[in-house]
């Protein structure tokens, strides 16, 4: 800097000389040569026109003797160096000097003709050539030219030596002390100021550069202060901080840090931080990058990081970051915190576990079975693998709970998940969902195959009978399997399809395994119709109470009606009762369909009871296990009251179901209704686990004889006719000793009704009778004849 401002104006004022001052001069000589130029030129033609005349009579005499005169007098003047004459004959030819004397480069000539004037005219005598020397362009110059010129030179020198002194003094010289300060600041570290004072720009510069040295020292005394301060605060904050920078390397670390992770500072500066997180750690700390963009932005994380000591510790990153913005020349700035969370984690694993585990069997639960089915789903995806889904029901599990407690089926659960276990592979999953249910993940090549073989495998368990205190029990399961993504393509859809197969097997009857089949989901369609019209039926009023006589075989008159559920749909008809039932069963929903049915019935029974001969009818309703509750024995009071009907008009009737568990809660709901005056009849009978006990242990008035015993009586087979034929009387003969009257169901022939006459059975019902109908029809059917010459009629 100190010779370039100097030497730039020094090659200022040059190029201003040679831009402006050298043309003038060059201008000047030029001119003044070419005016001496042309004088002298002048003044030798002239002299020449004068002697020419003068030589043309001496030529023509050849008198050379008086053209050497004119010559001399020629060459007498200063300009001319040689003259030259000869005549045009060549017999005269005069130089003066000779030739070699004055020859020069810069010699130059004018040659002229020579006349004489003879008689006979003007003829051409000979030449004259004179020889000068050319002018210079210095040599030109006359003597108060060259003072001018020297003048100029001397003010053009001047006035030049003034500039740079001026220059040196005004602006180079506090130049050199602003640019002596500057470098002092930057080599020592203090900030010097500039020694000059002048009240020109030179001077406001030195004023400003000091003022700004003052301010900066300020700001350099308050920042370092700051900075004392903040390095204070980050270190003994009781927190794990460190920053980062952009290359993701260690610049700063809190003394807790290194307290807490057992590092040194000095080893720990300028480390990758990424080489200290566990490699099972490091994707999901790079990836803590892409979850938020923008100039500011906080991210969190949590890795498990590698202390001193070689122990890994769960960790909370909290990160906050200013990134330099474009144009701006901060840096990149970044400030973490570091949590301890290790006991913390160990917390959330062992909630998760907990959340995921079934506390009874140790197998997982429903949540932990969606979670790993979704993880199954995806490795079935990225191998090109099948997956299995085995949905296992245990069959008469709940005979256990119900006969034998809880504590056993807790017991007996154990087991199930015991037995289990060996019969999984390395990477297959169990779980239990819930009650009595469990379910299998497996993944395969051939996961069809191997799903078939453990499911063998699981009903091979059960051959053997479970022990539970003290005594044994048997056990079947109910298994459906669905496999992905040939059934389903969703956890989700996984286990709805195995639960369908599952409950198509219980419905197959139960123990052992089935794959499901498409056709399962036109039976899942229509089940999941009627439900839809099980609940509509129930808001619309489509459900109505169709009456069937009872008939009395030996007096042939109506004795009784059995209250029979139709569900009349608006578009469809009457459905078939039977699916609805077992629908409602399977939903809950049979307790409000009944309680409807029963108020139908109870409400129809009360108009048949105004026409003459029916004053004393009596009505069997149905009634499912799921009826009995609490609450029964009130309603079937407070219905008959409204409608004043004597209560032994009313049979209850039951299947083996509801008495072949012993409930004490149904037994108890059994003794209040038949102490109320109800009657109870056993449908049903002679099918199933039937049992002789029933009608000693339970209040039973009326056995039912189920109508398979009723069409086998007039079998073709005779071994079969004769053995029905006994079936029924001895039923007959037993239940009269107990004191029951027996009706046979499904009398559908003159012989049938012959036939149960002549064994001893009190009632019958059946087609052969009359169908089930709606009451209005009934009513209309009294009207026009009596039931009792129906009955007549029929025979």
């Amino acid at each position: 800097m100190r010779h370039s401002v100097e030497s730039r104006f020094l090659a200022i004022v040059c190029a201003a000389l040679l831009l402006f001052v050298a043309p003038l001069f060059v201008l000047f000589l030029v001119l003044s040569s070419e005016r001496a130029v042309k004088d002298q030129h002048d003044h030798i033609s002239i002299l020449l026109t004068v002697n020419q005349q003068a030589l043309g009579k001496p030529l023509w005499e050849l008198d050379q003797e008086s053209v050497s005169q004119i010559i001399a007098t020629i060459l007498a003047d200063p300009s001319v160096t040689a003259v030259s004459v000869r005549d045009i004959s060549g017999s005269l030819n005069v130089t003066r000097p000779t030739f070699s004397t004055f020859a020069s480069p810069s010699t130059e000539s004018i040659s002229r003709d020579i006349t004489y004037e003879t008689p006979t005219g003007q003829k051409n005598v000979g030449f004259i050539t004179v020889y000068f020397e050319a002018l210079g362009v210095f040599s030109s110059l006359k003597q108060i030219e060259v003072g001018f010129i020297s003048i100029f030179i001397f003010a053009v020198i001047a006035v030049f030596g003034a500039a740079i002194i001026g220059n040196r003094l005004i602006v180079i010289t506090p130049l050199l002390r602003l640019s002596d300060a500057i470098a002092a600041t930057r080599r020592l570290g203090s900030r010097h100021h500039v020694d000059w004072q002048s009240a020109d720009e030179m001077g406001a510069l030195a004023k400003s550069f000091n003022e700004m040295q003052s301010t900066l020292e300020r700001e350099e005394r308050e920042l370092k202060l700051a900075h004392k301060r903040a390095t204070d605060i980050y270190n003994l904050t009781p927190a794990m901080l460190f920053s980062l920078d952009p290359d993701d390397r260690i610049t700063a670390v809190s003394n807790y840090w290194l307290v807490a992770t057992g590092y040194e500072r000095n080893d720990i500066i300028g480390q990758r931080f990424e080489d200290k997180v566990h490699p099972g750690s490091r994707g999901k700390y790079r990836a803590r990058k892409q979850e938020g963009k923008g100039e500011k932005r906080t991210l969190d994380v949590t890795v498990k990081f590698i202390c001193a000591d070689g122990q890994l510790m769960d960790v909370l990153i909290i990160e906050s970051e200013k990134a330099a913005t474009e144009g701006e020349n901060s840096e990149h700035l970044s400030l973490s915190v570091m949590t301890d969370v290790t006991e913390l984690k160990k917390a959330e694993d062992r909630n998760h576990r907990q959340a995921i585990t079934d506390h009874l069997t140790g197998l997982m639960n429903r949540q932990g079975l969606e979670a790993t089915l979704a993880e199954k789903i995806r490795e079935a995806d990225a191998s090109e693998q099948q997956l299995a889904f085995l949905f296992i029901d245990l069959d008469r599990f709940k005979w256990i709970n119900d006969h034998l407690g809880h504590a056993a089926g807790d017991a007996v659960l154990c087991q199930v998940a015991g037995k289990i276990a060996p019969l999984l592979r390395q990477n297959d999953s169990a779980a239990r969902l819930g009650g009595d249910e469990f379910a299998i993940v497996l993944l395969s090549d051939e996961a069809e195959k191997v799903a078939l073989d453990i499911a063998a495998n699981l009903c091979a368990i059960f051959d053997a009978p479970f022990p539970v205190e003290g005594t044994e029990t048997r056990l079947s399961a109910s298994i459906g399997i669905a496999l992905y993504p040939q059934h389903a393509t969703t956890a989700a859809g996984l286990l709805q399809k195995s639960d369908m197969a599952m409950y198509a097997k219980k419905h197959d009857g139960k123990n052992g395994a089935l794959m499901f089949d498409n056709s399962m989901m036109d039976k899942a369609r229509i089940r999941a119709e009627i439900e839809a019209h099980i609940e509509e039926g129930l808001a619309q009023n489509w459900f109505d109470a169709y009456f069937q006589p009872i008939i009395d075989l030996n007096r042939q008159r109506v004795t009784g009606f059995e209250a029979l559920m139709r569900m009349i749909h608006p578009q469809k008809g009457i459905l078939p009762p039977g699916e609805i039932i077992n629908v409602a069963e399977e939903t809950g929903s049979i307790s409000r369909l009944g309680n409807v049915i029963l108020e139908r019935a109870i409400s129809h029974l009360a108009t048949v009871s105004r026409v003459p001969g029916m004053e004393d009818c009596y009505l069997a309703v149905n009634f499912s296990p799921l009826q009995f509750e609490p609450a029964l024995p009130a309603r079937i009071t407070a219905l008959l009251t409204r409608h004043d009907i004597k209560p032994s008009r009313i049979v209850i009737e039951i299947t083996e179901a509801v008495l072949m568990h012993d409930n004490p809660e149904i037994r108890r709901i059994l003794d209040e209704i038949s102490q109320f005056g109800c009657r109870i009849a056993l449908d049903d009978f002679g099918t199933g686990y039937s049992s002789l006990s029933y009608l000693n242990r339970f209040p039973v008035d009326l056995v039912k004889i189920d109508q398979s015993f009723v069409r086998s009586v007039t079998d073709p087979d005779p071994d079969v006719r004769q053995k029905s034929r006994m079936l029924v009387e001895g039923i007959t003969t037993i239940s009269h000793k107990m004191g029951c009257t027996v009706i046979a169901e499904g009398v559908e022939t003159h012989d049938h009704w012959m036939l149960l006459k002549q064994m001893g059975v009190d009632c019958g019902q059946g087609y052969f009778f009359a169908r089930p109908q709606a009451v209005h029809r009934l009513l209309e059917t009294i009207a026009e004849e009596p039931l009792q010459s129906m009955a007549m009629g029929a025979a």
